[in-house]
């Protein structure tokens, strides 16, 4: 699987959409941010992860 790390899960899923781009699964919220999942053209499985910003109110 390749994973591409993104800055706006909400953008990139909008793009995805418009192109005609299934969805697998997501966005999911975890602990260390969002992730969604899509396949490219040649059948690979793309992970998408948007990183949680840590700041003083979420520090583990």
């Amino acid at each position: 699987m390749i994973n591409y790390r993104v800055d706006d899960m909400d953008g990139m899923i909008t793009q995805l959409t418009k192109a005609g781009i299934p969805i697998l699964q997501g966005p999911e919220a975890h602990e260390n941010g969002r992730f969604a999942w899509i396949m490219d053209p040649e059948g690979n499985k793309v992970e998408l992860w948007e990183p949680r910003l840590w700041d003083e109110k979420n520090k583990v």
